[in-house]
Parts: structure tokens; C-alpha cells; sequence
């Protein structure tokens, strides 16, 4: 079967910029933009982010505030402080063995990052990968690790697969089947994110949002800094 979707793979690849790359820093902040966050949002965003800080050590001596400005609207503002977090772990020490050592890296983005910078026989596990092999029983190999993703993510969907257009479909014991939706998060609009999210927007504008709660739980995260009853960037504090 492996044989067959990377010959699919060749013919059907999404053209991602990440992919002619194998600097770790690069792939890195490409996986750790697209969690929770489309990938076709999250081309220009990776391509303004290298050309604003094109090595680790470029985003290793920049600053909280400046990071957590340029992440907005890719959401989940956390991502950003962490991958800020793991840049100056790096620079200061080098990639570690273990790349699940850095902050806000989990086994998944480790294993990518290990695989496509590195070389390591290693297949990141994403939930599209992990969706393609429960279904098929077919134990792929790393080489084979783009190739699944691209599969899932296009032709093997969570709900309806397009089992018409797969190249595994004719050894597939899953081949036809439909599956009930996955529990989804809740709506944001109107959500405690919506209000975290316009707290911050409004703290990177420079004003004073007036949402203590929202505010408190920014905080808590390290994305804001209160002082004497201002609010500000962590690096803009008085």
C-alpha cells in the first residue's frame, strides 16, 4: 500500500513552502502555526514570520510583546510565547535529543520536526496520520509521513472519506464506510476565548480593555502584564 500512495503523493502533493526546507527552526514554527489553525491561513503568516525573524536566534532576541503582536490572528496566543520560549532554549543550548523537551513541543511536532529536519525514522502521528492508519491497518514507514497527511487532510476525511479517489481504496477494509460527526469545541463567538482574544487585541492596540476576567486569565498565561492597574505586553511593562 505504501507504494502505491506515494505514487498518489507524487502526482497530488500540496504545495507547502515548508516542505523545500529542512531547517528544524522552519519546520518548527510551521507545525506549530497549523495546530488548531488552516493551513492555507497559515502559509503567508509562515512566510512573514521567516522573513521578519529568519533564524532561531533572530526570534530568540526578540521580545514577548513583539512575538505575541505579530501571532495575531493565528489564535491560541499561548503557541506563540511557547515557540518564542523554545527559540531561546535553542539558541542558548542547542535542538535537544529530544525535541518534546522544548517548551509547548508535544510528541506529535517532535517527531515532525525530527523526521523532516533531521532525517530520523521517525512517523509523526498527526490526527490525520493516525486516522489513515486505523482505517487501513497498514503500517506505513516515516517515508511515507507527507504522503499520509496529505491523504487525510484531502481524501480520507474525518466524516465522509472520498474512498472514489483513494489509492488505498481497493485494499482498504474501511473502504465505504461514513462515520458519525467529532465532538466539536463550541462556537467562539460569544465563548470566554472570544473575550480573551479581544482583550488582547485590545492590549496590543495599546488601550486598556475593560474585561478584569479575561484580563486575569491573559495574565495567568503570561501573554499580559498588570501593574498598578495597567495592563501591557510582558516586555512593555512599567
Amino acid at each position: 500500500m505504501e507504494t502505491l500512495l506515494l505514487a498518489w503523493f507524487e502526482r497530488n502533493a500540496r504545495p507547502l513552502p515548508w516542505r523545500k526546507t529542512q531547517d528544524p527552526y522552519a519546520i518548527l514554527v510551521s507545525e506549530v502555526m497549523a495546530q488548531q489553525t488552516q493551513v492555507d491561513r497559515v502559509v503567508p503568516r509562515w512566510q512573514r514570520w521567516l522573513e521578519r525573524w529568519p533564524t532561531v536566534e533572530a526570534l530568540a532576541a526578540a521580545t514577548a510583546a513583539e512575538v505575541i503582536t505579530e501571532w495575531q490572528g493565528l489564535g491560541y496566543n499561548r503557541r506563540a510565547l511557547n515557540l518564542h520560549r523554545a527559540a531561546q532554549q535553542v539558541a542558548a543550548r542547542g535542538w535537544p535529543d529530544d525535541l518534546a523537551a522544548l517548551p509547548g513541543v508535544g510528541r506529535y511536532t517532535a517527531d515532525a520536526v525530527e523526521c523532516f529536519a533531521f532525517g530520523r525514522d521517525v512517523l509523526p502521528q498527526d490526527v490525520n496520520v493516525r486516522r489513515v492508519i486505523d482505517r487501513t491497518g497498514v503500517l506505513f514507514t516515516s517515508a511515507a509521513a507527507q504522503a499520509l497527511m496529505d491523504l487525510g487532510a484531502t481524501v480520507c476525511l474525518a466524516r465522509v472519506p472520498r474512498c472514489e479517489i483513494c489509492p488505498l481504496a481497493s485494499g482498504c477494509p474501511s473502504r465505504g464506510r461514513r462515520y458519525e460527526p467529532l465532538r466539536k469545541q463550541g462556537p467562539f463567538e460569544g465563548s470566554f476565548r472570544q473575550r480573551r482574544s479581544a482583550a488582547l487585541r485590545a492590549v496590543v492596540a495599546g488601550e486598556q480593555p475593560d474585561d478584569e476576567e479575561a484580563v486575569a486569565a491573559l495574565a495567568r498565561d503570561g501573554l499580559v502584564a498588570v501593574r498598578d492597574g495597567l495592563v501591557s505586553l510582558p516586555s512593555a511593562a512599567p
